[in-house]
């Protein structure tokens, strides 16, 4: 038997208290231990009050007591499974009495042993047995109270929430609902629980909130939007975070956590907010349409050229991977592309016959003024590149700025060509259209001198396909 090194025990080391009477018995137990190696240490006691005063002083990991002693009966010390974490005790009797045994253990005590030489100089593999016993139920006791404690905090919080807390099983049963389910549904906990939360979603919604953790990952919050049928009939939208509750052996979901709040009002400021952005976009195409109409006016031998390069610029930029906000930029901006006449004079604007180079420079001009003219209004800042830009030339020879190659923007570089190929296929009072075929092997012969190269085969390609069509 070891002495203790001192007063505080190593965490390893198995404090054992043995409470024998018999002197034999114990030191047959005793010698049993010896070859435990230090690990073990046996404090001796001969009663029951011994026992209560050396418990006090330090709590043993085990007590191995016989059943009885000079001052009472060690069933006195089982915790009758008051306390699951109360230490371990292995009861010793010199006959045997299966009363005595059924009562012991359903009392609290982990073994029960008939005195014997073999069954004391076994006591070594039953001590080690029975602490094994006590540390599984002990963990599992620890499991459920933190269990319990967690419940607990989740009702606290639940019960509390402005949020309708929710517990589903797989199934979409709803296993828990939080009080909030009455103010945001209409429906008390009681009227949800054991329900099937799917036949409150609107059947729009039902096969994405069905399909919500398939073919996705489990260890992340899923947030989604979509209606729920309140009791009095109508629908309510309710955006739901949900996550899943795996089972740590299988992986497997047991059950689905859900928090979910009514969004309806701001859906509906959504939806208003959507239809004045809507019409707002309206009202500023109708402005741009209107200074189209009235540039056609004045200008009245390009009438209807605008509409035509517009829908054919749309066209072949769709064919290019444009974005639908994109197209509708490149689409104002086509549509304004002349804006900056409305700055030329009329006697040079409306001459029957050609410019003279001093009325070339004043005409080289209106890009510039569309520019300037464009440029205050925000909404129109990413239409600008077309107005701007739209007389540069692939080898620099354009206007106004004389920009060269790729530094022409892309939308610039699609409409010059669309609206030369207008403006050659249209009749003029000082010329008369000219055939497609020979419009087609002008644009060839200029294709890396006043075109992009790349632009002309794939505009001329879309134009040969719309000719056969």
């Amino acid at each position: 038997m070891l002495s203790p090194k001192s007063e505080k025990m190593s965490e390893d080391l198995i404090n054992i208290l043995l409470i024998e009477d018999e002197d034999p018995h114990a030191e047959l137990i005793q010698r049993a231990f010896e070859g435990q190696g230090s690990r073990i240490y046996i404090r001796h006691v001969k009663s029951l009050s011994e026992a209560r005063a050396q418990i006090r002083i330090q709590e043993p990991s085990l007590i191995i007591a016989d059943w009885r002693l000079p001052d009472g009966e060690s069933m006195e010390l089982l915790p009758n499974h008051q306390d699951p974490l109360a230490t371990p005790i292995i009861l010793m009797t010199s006959y045997g009495n299966e009363r005595i045994a059924v009562e012991a253990l359903k009392s609290g005590a982990l073994d029960y042993v008939v005195k014997s030489p073999e069954s004391m100089l076994d006591m070594p593999h039953l001590a080690e047995r029975a602490i094994e016993q006590w540390g599984v139920r002990a963990e599992r006791a620890r499991m459920q109270e933190a269990l319990l404690e967690s419940e607990s905090q989740f009702r606290l919080l639940a019960e509390n929430a402005s949020d309708m807390i929710s517990r589903l099983a797989i199934n979409g049963q709803m296993l828990y609902v939080s009080p909030a389910c009455k103010t945001i549904l209409g429906y008390t906990p009681e009227e949800l629980t054991g329900t099937i939360s799917f036949g409150l979603v609107h059947e729009k919604d039902l096969p994405f909130v069905q399909s919500l953790f398939k073919g996705k990952r489990y260890d992340v919050t899923h947030t989604v939007s979509y209606e729920a049928l309140h009791k009095d009939g109508h629908f309510v939208w309710l955006e739901t975070s949900a996550r899943a509750i795996l089972d740590p052996k299988t992986n497997s979901v047991i059950e689905i956590q859900t928090a979910s709040r009514d969004i309806t009002e701001r859906k509906k400021a959504e939806k208003a907010l959507h239809a004045a952005h809507n019409d707002l976009q309206e009202a500023y195409d109708r402005t741009i349409e209107g200074w189209v109409r009235a540039l056609d006016l004045r200008d009245r031998e390009t009438e209807g050229h605008t509409q035509r390069v517009t829908e054919l610029t749309i066209k072949v930029a769709g064919t290019l991977g444009f974005s639908a906000e994109e197209l509708i930029h490149i689409r104002r901006g086509a549509l304004l592309h002349d804006m900056g006449k409305m700055g030329i004079p009329d006697e040079i604007l409306q001459k029957p016959g050609p410019l003279n180079e001093a009325e070339w420079e004043k005409m080289r001009q209106h890009p510039r003024y569309a520019y300037e003219m464009l440029s205050p209004i925000a909404y129109l800042h990413p239409a600008l590149e077309i107005p701007f830009c739209h007389h540069e030339r692939w080898d620099a020879s354009g206007y106004p700025r004389g920009l060269k190659g790729e530094e022409i923007p892309l939308v610039a570089r699609l409409f010059c060509i669309v609206d030369v190929w207008d403006a050659l296929r249209s009749d003029r009072p000082y010329r008369k259209k000219m055939p497609h075929k020979e419009v087609v092997r002008y644009l060839r012969e200029k294709s890396g001198k006043l075109f992009d190269p790349r632009l002309i085969d794939i505009f001329l390609s879309i134009m040969e396909t719309q000719q056969s069509s």
